[in-house]
């Protein structure tokens, strides 16, 4: 899941980075209020955290004009103002919540979670591929039943990596939407991780879902086998009818 998070107090702004980060969201990170606004309008989000005290421009105008560009995108709305009628008119405005500071960040949480989970707002919130599948809101994945457990960047690169399945992904792509980092990195994180996912993903299982692409980067696809799987078969399967002529 891909948040923007609007936050006018930079520390508490890193501090929701932080968390998120924990349980396995990508942030996107912003005190300015038309940076938010950009944002908001470029990039595709699966939420937006929106602080009504940003610099520049009254919040109000920022969250009416992200409402108008994007319909689709659920908004949680933060304040410190104890005045009712600037609460409603937030609601009234395009906001699906609001949570008041200070705050608990574990409510904060759940109630992004909330959001997630309301009909219609976000497809796909459960993926699936092949036996593999990943909740993409309560951040679970299983494999034929069988629970995985997942750092937060493996589950942001198997995320990536079924959101695209049947499709040839890059390195320099799964560098900029799992790390953030651009193409031209010198780091070998992405072959470290993907192998990370196979031991997890595909290690007890003949079908690989996880596929080089030589020169080109990975591919999820279901309903393969691996080559030294599908070798052994054909050779019980040549060693059979050989078995057979002979009698």
């Amino acid at each position: 899941m891909k948040l923007l998070v609007a936050e006018s107090d930079p520390a508490l702004g890193a501090f929701l980075q932080r968390g998120f980060d924990a349980e396995n969201y990508a942030v996107d990170l912003t005190t300015n209020n038309e940076e938010a606004k950009c944002l908001a309008q470029q990039q595709s989000y699966d939420a937006a955290i929106l602080d009504l005290n940003l610099t520049e421009r009254n919040g109000f105008d920022v969250l009416r004009q992200v409402r108008t560009s994007r319909q689709e995108l659920p908004i949680l709305i933060l304040s410190n103002q104890t005045r009712p009628e600037e609460r409603v008119q937030a609601l009234d405005l395009g906001a699906d919540d609001l949570v008041l500071k200070p705050f608990a960040f574990s409510e904060l949480s759940a109630r992004v979670r909330a959001l997630l989970r309301r009909g219609g707002r976000v497809p796909e919130t459960v993926l699936h591929v092949d036996d593999l599948e990943l909740n993409r809101v309560e951040h679970t994945v299983s494999r034929a039943g069988r629970k995985i457990v997942l750092t937060p960047k493996e589950f942001a690169l198997l995320e990536h990596l079924i959101r695209n399945a049947g499709q040839a992904v890059t390195r320099a792509q799964i560098l900029q939407h799992v790390w953030n980092l651009s193409s031209d990195s010198m780091t070998n994180v992405v072959d470290v991780y993907v192998n990370y996912l196979r031991k997890k993903v595909d290690s007890m299982s003949e079908r690989k879902l996880i596929h080089t692409i030589r020169g080109v980067g990975y591919q999820l696809q279901a309903g393969k086998q691996s080559r030294d799987v599908a070798q052994h078969n054909q050779e019980q399967s040549v060693s059979v009818r050989a078995k057979s002529v002979s009698y």
